[in-house]
């Protein structure tokens, strides 16, 4: 079991360190999204590729918010294609197209996820958010998107504010010899990074009074009024649900 130990001693170190030394940033986004839980505003999730799991971690599930809007096409997602997705999230001027159908605005926020933090797609996609007037927070790794640049554009240079999630380039952190790595670390720093911002922000707004529009498990009392109530609020305006 050594590899398993090595794998989840390394995703515990990093998730509880993700915080250490860019404590401005997270209080950037937590702030951020305060204002925007507050103001009945939208949070929208985007990535590609493996990275778009971080927008269905956050849409319509037990204990999640209800104003979180995942942007997901499958052009740019794995599951009908994982060779063409990956080479789509490369192509300039597909960002456009995927966030015309989302109503992204002034007083929203917009999560864009990509590890690497180099391919067109996510960052055309922080550039479109903040032409709309929305705060973009980008989760990426300083180290990997540095090493993949060759000069490209990153998107820790587009977004409002920048999350490094510590991952090293290549993502994998288990050694196996011979130059080669397993065990990618993104999805679960990128998660744990998700879910922690929004579970401030919601223990701010309570702790101030406010509603909070949090879903219910569907298998706990009181879920399946307080669920639809909140899916007949937010309906309109998550193409999703």
């Amino acid at each position: 079991m050594n590899g398993m130990k090595a794998y989840l001693a390394d995703a515990a170190g990093r998730v509880a360190t993700v915080v250490d030394g860019q404590e401005d940033a997270f209080e950037a986004a937590a702030a951020a999204l305060v204002r925007t839980i507050r103001d009945d505003r939208l949070v929208y999730v985007f990535g590609t590729g493996h990275s778009h799991m971080m927008a269905e971690e956050g849409h319509y599930r037990a204990g999640g918010l209800a104003c979180v809007v995942p942007v997901l096409a499958s052009t740019v997602m794995l599951h009908e294609g994982a060779v063409a997705g990956s080479a789509l999230e490369r192509t300039p001027g597909l960002a456009a197209i995927v966030l015309s159908r989302y109503a992204i605005g002034a007083g929203d926020v917009m999560f864009v996820f990509s590890n690497s933090g180099v391919n067109a797609v996510p960052v055309e996609a922080a550039h479109i958010g903040r032409e709309r007037g929305a705060t973009v927070i980008a989760v990426t790794s300083e180290i990997y998107s540095r090493a993949a640049a060759n000069g490209r554009e990153r998107l820790a240079e587009v977004a409002d504010i920048v999350l490094d999630n510590k991952g090293p380039a290549g993502d994998a952190v288990v050694d196996l010899g011979g130059g080669l790595r397993t065990a990618p670390i993104s999805t679960v720093v990128g998660a744990a990074i998700l879910n922690g911002l929004l579970a401030e922000a919601a223990q701010r707004l309570t702790a101030a009074g406010e509603d909070v529009p949090v879903y219910i498990s569907a298998n706990m009392p009181g879920a399946a009024e307080r669920n639809s109530e909140l899916v007949e609020r937010f309906r309109s305006r998550n193409p999703h649900l």
